[in-house]
């Protein structure tokens, strides 16, 4: 899995089980019904979660090699 912390503008990630999609460099709100382009506010909310999320996996990690 691919981390959030520098993400690529390449890259296509859903956060964890959320409508919270990163493509094309940016976040979006991806739905059935189509896609909207998530706000600044809320793109920085995203960028930490999924930072905080990529951490506790680095964490989960180390803890099973242990």
């Amino acid at each position: 899995m691919s981390s959030f912390d520098s993400p690529s503008p390449y890259v296509c990630n859903r956060l964890a089980d959320t409508a919270a999609v990163y493509r094309g460099g940016r976040w979006w709100l991806d739905a059935r019904s189509g896609a909207v382009p998530a706000d600044a506010e809320l793109t920085q909310a995203l960028h930490r979660h999924a930072a905080d999320l990529a951490a506790a996996n680095r964490a989960v990690a180390v803890m099973e090699q242990a």
